[in-house]
């Protein structure tokens, strides 16, 4: 007869495993928040590999490869930059080379980021001003082209807005914040953060008529985080020439040129290089418009969920109208309680780990995200293992939000 270990030596004996819940998190680990995203094996191989000659034709020909290859994922035809930095890092990059200490700039508010962006554009020396906007809903179009109209100087330089807000799971409208502009016949520069949007959803620099694109590694780009990057147009390398920022770090004059080390201020980034290589061919193959709509896909089906379980009072959307609400990053509201007990339960006991509510919504929200590495057996993973945390933890929800996730992925594929 089989005894454990504590039976055999003489210890007392285990209770019966019915009378005594373990966890069940062996596996796996889930990575459910927006960013880092799960980087997938192909990557990891990539980067595994011994360093080369930071003046080998390899080197250099991936570089090449990579600044391409970005141009492919933003949809430009401009230039392209890679930093060795997260995306605060382009952020600066894109203030420093286009404008100068004194010069005035118009951020979009719509959650954190943006209103971050600005915040260092202060801290640079810049003018910034808020047009003041709701943590629970998109930009409006119309009150930018009301506040550029009321610009008659062109006092404003530049326009700065994030497509996608993690903290908020907002979603901007960049086409028609660009018809604003246009409508108010304003001449600054329209600067747009796609950190948690490019290769997420659709983004379309050029026929936007975007000057500044930025985003970085760890999100829709399916890499660790290391590297950021900035896409730029011809209207924003004129204003590069008289822009007072300018420093050698982050100057784009300085990375024009030839030499591979001029490309990132001194030693490339060899092994994220390496791995940026191999996550954009696995992006290539599957086709830039069926990862945006794989997101859409998955996106529908966790904000199902989200719709079936607020049904119980203790949840909600962050976002208020269904089309604002972003693809890559759900945040829910939990005015019925503490959501990091729901964070730790899904954890410990299921492998699942939940993103926590930042900025105003700190201890106050949790956000599923499904961007970059995510299929539906991983989104329909962390819905179960929300919906038993909110079962154990006895909070408030409607049943079947799993279900409803199915029906939504259904749904997705008969249309």
């Amino acid at each position: 007869m089989y005894k454990d270990r504590a039976s055999q030596s003489g210890g007392p004996a285990s209770a019966p495993l019915k009378s005594r819940p373990v966890p069940l998190a062996r596996g796996r680990e889930f990575l459910s928040i927006p960013g880092p995203t799960n980087v997938p094996e192909a990557v990891l191989q990539a980067m595994h590999r011994p360093a080369v000659d930071i003046y080998a034709a390899e080197l250099l020909e991936t570089t090449e490869r990579c600044l391409s290859d970005l141009k492919s994922v933003f949809r430009t035809q401009g230039s392209t930059y890679i930093y060795i930095a997260n995306g605060h890092g382009a952020w600066e990059a894109a203030l420093t080379n286009t404008l100068s200490r004194g010069d005035h700039v118009l951020v979009l508010e719509s959650g954190r980021f943006a209103r971050g962006w600005g915040e260092q554009g202060d801290l640079l020396g810049l003018k910034v001003e808020i047009l003041p906007g709701d943590w629970r809903r998109a930009v409006d179009p119309a009150a930018v082209e009301a506040r550029l109209k009321a610009d008659t100087t062109h006092a404003i330089k530049s326009v700065m807005v994030v497509q996608i807000d993690t903290a908020s799971g907002v979603v901007n409208d960049i086409a028609a914040i660009r018809a604003a502009i246009d409508a108010a016949n304003h001449p600054a520069l329209f600067m747009v953060d796609g950190i948690a949007s490019v290769g997420c959803m659709e983004f379309e620099m050029d026929r936007w008529k975007v000057d500044v694109s930025v985003t970085c590694s760890q999100k829709g780009l399916m890499m660790t985080p290391g590297l950021s990057f900035v896409a730029v147009s011809d209207k924003a390398k004129a204003a590069h020439r008289n822009a007072g920022l300018r420093t050698s770090y982050w100057d784009w004059t300085a990375r024009d040129q030839p030499e591979n080390y001029r490309k990132f201020c001194g030693t490339a980034p060899e092994h994220m290089l390496f791995g940026l290589q191999a996550a954009l061919e696995l992006l290539f193959e599957e086709g830039m418009e069926n990862a945006w709509g794989r997101h859409l896909g998955l996106a529908a089906a966790a904000q199902a969920a989200v719709e079936c379980w607020s049904k119980g009072g203790a949840l909600e959307f962050n976002i208020l109208k269904a089309e604002e609400r972003s693809s890559s990053v759900t945040t829910i509201l939990t005015p019925g309680f503490d959501p990091q007990s729901l964070r730790d339960f899904a954890r410990t006991n299921c492998g699942v780990v939940l993103g926590s509510g930042i900025g105003e919504l700190t201890g106050k929200a949790f956000r599923i995200a499904h961007m970059g590495y995510a299929n539906a057996p991983m989104l329909l993973g962390t819905i179960g293992a929300t919906e038993i945390a909110l079962k154990a933890l006895g909070i408030a929800h409607g049943e079947g939000g799993v279900q409803a996730a199915v029906e939504a992925l259904d749904r997705h594929f008969t249309v």
